[in-house]
């Protein structure tokens, strides 16, 4: 979970206890069972949301991982190609080898 949104929703949740508390209390016309439940709805669906996130980025972390390896292969394979082939040929011909480099 972010931070962030937990921090919020734990916010909400004391703000929501505390309306509660004192609407049955004192009876307060500003902050009706409505409002309440509407912010109480709306907390639910952070919930919901932020436990789907988590999720999600559980199973994205290691795909995020084996695509950085193959990157780094990939970028490893490239350098190497392209040192070999600028050794080899004179700069004139680089260009027909996709190696648009200057020296």
């Amino acid at each position: 979970m972010s931070k962030t949104v937990d921090i919020q929703i734990e916010k909400s949740q004391n703000l929501i206890q505390g309306l509660r508390k004192h609407v049955k209390e004192n009876g307060e016309k500003d902050f009706t069972e409505t409002v309440i439940a509407s912010l109480e709805d709306a907390l639910t669906r952070l919930q919901a949301a932020n436990e789907e996130v988590t999720r999600l980025r559980e199973e994205l972390a290691p795909k995020v991982r084996h695509m950085n390896e193959v990157f780094d292969a990939v970028k490893g394979s490239h350098l190497e190609l392209k040192q070999k082939l600028k050794s080899f040929y004179p700069q004139e011909r680089w260009a027909e080898y996709g190696i648009p480099d200057k020296r």
